[in-house]
């Protein structure tokens, strides 16, 4: 069996100690608005926050940070990491990737045997650069490790789901089967697009999350 299959595993496990859990990135407030209220509505926001925004975006910076450590590229490593917290339409998303990256960063360091000192060298680096530095060290071929950055992304939102609406747990495996089926064709995309054509115009996603500051009562910090 490939090692790389196990340490992929291990990256995108739930229990990967990085705080993911805590976060809904706005999807809470829609529950709050009765937007999303069952499966159905889940589904379709997940979905469509996943091919709109995500894959074509934060998935196509993850796939050139992956290039960008392959060629030891410190340079293009902060131009990448510099940009995507830049892209943060929220403080509350800004905090999340800085709070997630310093986590995972921190992780990486105390496993002792992983070669960090390049990633300990950005002060505050978000949570892509830190997932891209493990994958790139751990030989994590860049589709596989796209295709599993997008699953661990669409598996903490359904599970947020399952808590806000609230909804079963049966239901979030069925939406997961369904978001699982769109994953492979996404990441294809997005290892292969080039950055210029990387976006995140999602209006409703951004106020989502903007408003999820102000939200009184509420389970996850973003």
């Amino acid at each position: 069996m490939n090692p790389a299959l196990i340490r992929l595993l291990q990256l995108t496990s739930p229990t990967l100690p990085v705080g993911a859990y805590a976060y809904s990135q706005g999807l809470e407030w829609v529950v709050e608005t009765g937007a999303v209220r069952n499966e159905a509505t889940a589904l379709d926001w997940i979905g469509d926050c996943l091919e709109s925004g995500i894959a074509r975006f934060e998935a196509v910076y993850l796939a050139h940070m992956l290039a960008a450590w392959a060629q030891d590229d410190a340079a293009r490593l902060a131009q990448l990491d510099d940009e995507f917290v830049a892209s943060r339409e929220s403080a509350e998303l800004r905090a999340e990737t800085l709070q997630m990256g310093h986590s995972l960063a921190r992780l990486l360091t105390d496993l002792g045997s992983f070669p960090a000192a390049s990633l300990a060298a950005v002060n505050q680096p978000s949570f892509p650069l830190a997932w891209s530095c493990a994958a790139a060290a751990w030989g994590i071929p860049a589709q596989d490790a796209v295709a599993g950055y997008l699953w661990a992304w669409a598996e903490n939102q359904v599970m947020a789901a399952v808590k806000a609406v609230p909804l079963g747990q049966t239901a979030g495996q069925r939406m997961l089967l369904a978001l699982g089926q769109r994953i492979p064709a996404l990441a294809e995309a997005a290892v292969a697009a080039d950055l210029e054509t990387a976006c995140n115009y999602l209006p409703a996603f951004a106020i989502a999350c903007s408003c999820h500051e102000t939200q009184y009562t509420r389970l996850f910090r973003s």
